[in-house]
């Protein structure tokens, strides 16, 4: 060939080309390797910090170990720590509610019949203290029942919250009379008072009925503010307690509706909160008499009561 040269020997050219190769891989790794780390840092969340990470309306991630975590914000019946409010029981519907609970009559009553007999105030006129109240032909008294089921609804309302308070608990010697009964839940600001009773009327004559406050006004009775939400009270006490006894409301009484208002009663003239009576059957019939005397029936009496009484601090 020309300039004298000869052609490589066909060996030495393969090994030249391996040994080129062997130095450049590495150098190319490195090489990635440094693109590598530099492209990582500017994911870092330093740069593009306008771009959505999350769906608004995806739950959060949890945080990672050892970062800060925002405080919790307060619960409706907390302050910012967490703490429970006064007066507030979570999960309770009646919390912070005032329930009186006025057990017609007194089973002592009969043993003190000079004191209940005297007249007392009842705003537009003059009344007894108080009464004995009816019984059955068995001889099961009024007062009786009318403590049991106030006691049956006083642990349903307490479960749901409610601060519930007597009039009497079967330990006072007699009565009280009736404007002390409305004074009663007059002072504890009650935001609803229910007085339990049972009727004495004709035999034959089936059925309850709730009594309202007619507006009156006169000496120390003025019901004007109260016969409004009495009536409402009322209404949702007739029908909660219909559908948890199965009663029908009276109809020997104003008109069969189950609702009688009366101005009469000084337990109601003298009311300053939301007040009404229930008579839950009459005494003097033996089918009603048969339902008044069983526990089993009581209890849904006061499941009754006390349903009527939360629909009606619940509106």
């Amino acid at each position: 060939m020309s300039n004298g040269s000869f052609p490589p020997e066909p060996g030495r050219r393969g090994g030249t080309l391996a040994i080129v190769l062997a130095a450049l891989i590495p150098a190319c790794f490195a090489g990635w390797l440094l693109w590598s780390s530099v492209g990582d840092a500017k994911d870092d969340g330093t740069e593009g910090a306008g771009a959505p990470t999350t769906s608004s309306t995806s739950s959060p991630s949890p945080p990672s170990s050892g970062a800060p975590v925002a405080p919790s914000p307060p619960t409706p019946s907390g302050d910012a720590s967490g703490k429970q409010q006064p007066g507030k029981q979570s999960g309770k519907p009646l919390a912070g509610k005032v329930v009186v609970l006025d057990p017609g009559h007194n089973p002592n009553n009969r043993d003190h019949p000079s004191q209940i007999a005297r007249l007392v105030d009842i705003g537009t006129d003059e009344k007894e203290c108080d009464t004995t109240g009816t019984a059955t032909n068995s001889g099961y008294a009024e007062a009786s029942f009318t403590l049991d089921v106030a006691r049956r609804a006083r642990t349903l309302l307490e479960a749901r919250g409610a601060m519930v308070r007597f009039t009497q608990d079967g330990d006072r010697p007699y009565g009280p009379c009736v404007d002390e009964r409305a004074e009663i839940g007059n002072k504890a600001h009650a935001d609803a008072v229910v007085s339990v009773h049972a009727d004495g009327a004709a035999a034959g004559e089936r059925g309850f009925h709730v009594i309202l406050p007619k507006s009156v006004r006169g000496g120390g009775a003025d019901t004007s503010a109260i016969t409004a939400p009495s009536r409402r009270l009322g209404e949702r006490l007739l029908s909660r307690f219909a559908q948890a006894t199965g009663s029908e409301p009276a109809q020997y009484i104003a008109d069969g509706s189950g609702l009688d208002v009366r101005g009469d009663l000084g337990g109601l003239n003298l009311s300053t909160v939301p007040k009404v009576f229930i008579e839950c059957g009459n005494m003097r019939d033996s089918q009603d008499a048969a339902e008044l005397t069983d526990k089993a029936w009581r209890e849904r009496a006061a499941d009754g009561v006390a349903q009527g009484i939360t629909d009606f601090l619940n509106e």
